[in-house]
């Protein structure tokens, strides 16, 4: 086991009920960064006790780490594969494409070069669709 970070301490699992996570990672990997991202770990993220009451963060990814984590709320049923591997391939492009700087030195995650990019997704406007459509199954 690698040392160096308490992240790495953990068990991760990328099987959920519904959906697994490697298998998803390693099918966007080698469609869309022909297998250029590796050593990643992703993982489904830690329950909650409560639901979000305002937003909800699908993904996040700490890039130190090599770590991807999926919101377990999506490993339901009525959630498309398609929106699951849009969430993953979101988090993956972070990996790579590097962030930008504005002029005041903040940084810029979602910049124009990211999200052109981000619209090569097969499904990325049914992605955008249907989760503007059913937000609001995941909050209170």
């Amino acid at each position: 086991m690698p040392r160096g970070s308490v992240q790495r301490l953990f068990e991760f699992s990328t099987e959920g009920r519904h959906f697994d996570l490697q298998t998803i990672f390693d099918r966007i990997n080698r469609r869309y960064f022909r297998n250029r991202l590796r050593n990643y770990t992703i993982t489904w993220g830690r329950r909650r006790r409560q639901k979000p009451e305002s937003y909800i963060v699908f993904g996040s990814i700490q890039e130190q780490d090599r770590l991807i984590r999926i919101h377990p709320l999506l490993d339901r049923e009525f959630v498309p594969r398609w929106y699951v591997e849009y969430v993953v391939f979101h988090e993956m492009l972070h990996a790579f494409v590097p962030d930008k700087y504005d002029s005041a030195g903040r940084r810029i995650i979602h910049h124009e070069g990211f999200l052109s990019r981000e619209k090569k997704f097969r499904h990325y406007r049914a992605a955008i669709g249907w989760e503007q459509e059913n937000l609001g199954r995941f909050l209170q």
